[in-house]
Formats: C-alpha cells, sequence, structure tokens
C-alpha cells in the first residue's frame, strides 16, 4: 500500500493518478510558441580562425574576429540565440577577411621582391 505525502496547505487538485510527470509540451515548429526553444546546442564561435589570422595574418582583423568570438558563449547562456548566432558568423567573417587580406599583402610582397630583385641582378 502506497502512502501519499500529506497534501499541501491552500486548496489544490488531487495529483493525477499514475503516479508520473506528465509529458513534456512538444516543441519546435508545431508547438506551443511556433519556434521551439533552443536551438541543439551553441553555435561555432570560430576563435581558433581568428587567433590564427591574428598571429599569422592580420591583426586588426584577427583581433575584431576574437572580440566577436568570445562574445558566443556568452550570448548563448543569456538565452539569446539569435544574437549568438550572429556573433559567430561575424567572427568567421572577419577572420575569412583576415585571411584574404593577408593572403593578398604576401602576394603584393612576393611580387614586389621579385621585381626588386631582378632589376638589381639587370644589366645595362
Amino acid at each position: 500500500m502506497t502512502e501519499y505525502p500529506p497534501p499541501p496547505p491552500g486548496n489544490y487538485p488531487p495529483p493525477p493518478p499514475g503516479n508520473y510527470p506528465p509529458p513534456p509540451p512538444p516543441s519546435g515548429p508545431g508547438g506551443p510558441g511556433g519556434y521551439g526553444g533552443a536551438p541543439a546546442g551553441p553555435p561555432d564561435n570560430n576563435l581558433v580562425w581568428g587567433i590564427l589570422v591574428t598571429v599569422l595574418c592580420c591583426l586588426p582583423l584577427g583581433i575584431v574576429s576574437i572580440v566577436k568570438a568570445t562574445q558566443v558563449s556568452g550570448l548563448y547562456g543569456q538565452g539569446r540565440y539569435a544574437e549568438a548566432q550572429q556573433a559567430a558568423n561575424d567572427a568567421k567573417k572577419f577572420a575569412m577577411w583576415g585571411a584574404i587580406a593577408g593572403v593578398v599583402v604576401a602576394v603584393i610582397y612576393l611580387i614586389f621582391t621579385l621585381v626588386v630583385g631582378a632589376s638589381a641582378f639587370s644589366y645595362s
């Protein structure tokens, strides 16, 4: 025979039969609220790309990428999922632009070095 704990003070209805908790409400596009709950996991913050770009290619854009990447987990923890995803996208964007700028500068430097070196060895 199962004994129930004493009822809480106040006028509450009796518990549902079956001794189990009710199922969770459905989430997702068809659930209440329309858009569901939290996404499956936090977005990739692209911090590694920001650090690599800062060290190897372009310091200013790499620093901006690192700042944006460090904002991702804080925004996600606060429940601001769209802003966390936007910060992750911005971190990736600045890292890519920094890498592209680094490659462009390296190619220009290589061409400049070859032109100056070739002109040093030219005989008039």
